[in-house]
């Protein structure tokens, strides 16, 4: 059974992995996507992607004049986005030697200034019986070298399931949290790291893991979708870990 018929979800990165993965997997239950990324291009060739019941807007969640233009750009698909599912982002690392404040207000910006804000940009479209979906990660749980300032940023959209789940409690919707492990995305390639650099890092993470391998976006995608739909429908204020279980069996 489709579980999203006539339903509209907004994907903040829509454009990879569990962004698009969550996005393709909302249209195969009947339901409408619109997704966000930062360039025409990767929207356009995501969208055509998905098919007909793909929507793309060009949104930067780093930049506060697209985020305030996003409501408007909204109301060109629907006047009602029953899933917000706030997953732009990426990580970028360095040593607290050498980190500087560039690196802050880059990951700061886009993960914390950009949830805060796309919540409340996109709140009054949203009405009761709606779910909120905020990506954190499980590096808030597990101490990683060079991780200080994503994970701190990561840490306060941790900190927004509860806060925003006690404001809309009132209005009705759900605020629920979605805390990744290590996926099998392009998530590496904002770090700086070359491709062999890359797998290197790939192939020393893997058996760290409990499961030996990487999860699947899609993995990402049917946590996400459980979160939205009736069958949580008494889930609130609560994360979600999608890890192997690799931030509590170490």
């Amino acid at each position: 059974m489709q579980k999203f018929i006539d339903k509209h979800a907004l994907i903040t990165g829509g454009t990879n992995g569990m962004g698009f993965a969550t996005a393709q997997q909302f249209i195969d239950e009947g339901g409408k996507a619109i997704i966000t990324g930062r360039t025409a291009d990767t929207v356009n060739k995501a969208a055509e992607l998905l098919g007909k019941n793909a929507f793309g807007i060009v949104s930067n969640a780093s930049n506060m004049a697209d985020i305030m233009l996003l409501q408007t750009q909204l109301k060109q698909y629907t006047d009602n986005v029953d899933l917000l599912f706030v997953n732009a982002g990426y990580g970028k690392f360095s040593s607290i030697d050498y980190a500087d404040e560039a690196h802050f207000d880059e990951l700061f910006n886009i993960l914390v200034k950009g949830t805060f804000f796309t919540v409340q940009q996109v709140l009054p479209l949203m009405k009761a019986g709606s779910s909120i979906v905020l990506n954190t990660s499980v590096v808030t749980e597990m101490v990683v070298d060079n991780f200080s300032v994503y994970t701190a940023a990561k840490s306060a959209v941790q900190s927004f399931i509860k806060t925003f789940a006690a404001e809309f409690t009132a209005k009705g919707i759900r605020v629920n949290g979605i805390s990744p492990g290590y996926i099998r995305t392009n998530g590496f390639n904002n770090t700086g790291l070359d491709s062999s650099q890359i797998e290197d890092a790939i192939q020393s993470i893997i058996p760290t893991i409990p499961f030996k391998r990487f999860g699947e976006p899609s993995e990402i995608a049917n946590s996400v979708l459980f979160l939205a739909s009736q069958e949580a429908s008494y889930i609130h204020g609560t994360e979600l870990t999608v890890d192997a279980g690799i931030s509590v069996i170490r």
